[in-house]
């Protein structure tokens, strides 16, 4: 999507989340930041994560997933 429709399309859905929940799978974390109020992260089927959007994007095993990496393995 262009930048002005990934706008209006955020804009939509916090319209619509005053009353009903949406569930969006995405990998724009820019978008994802506008509308969620709570993120949850699967991995391999499961869920990773659940929390608020600044909280899981702190959580290392997070980054280690979403990144490609094993956790604990250091990035050079």
């Amino acid at each position: 999507m262009s930048d002005e429709e990934t706008h209006a399309t955020a804009e939509l859905l916090r319209e619509l989340n005053t009353n009903t929940t949406s569930i969006v799978v995405e990998h724009d974390m820019a978008f994802i930041r506008a509308i969620a109020r709570k993120v949850t992260v699967f991995h391999q089927g499961r869920i990773l994560m659940e929390d608020g959007f600044d909280a899981v994007m702190r959580n290392q095993k997070v980054r280690d997933v979403y990144l490609g990496r094993k956790a604990g393995e250091k990035h050079v």
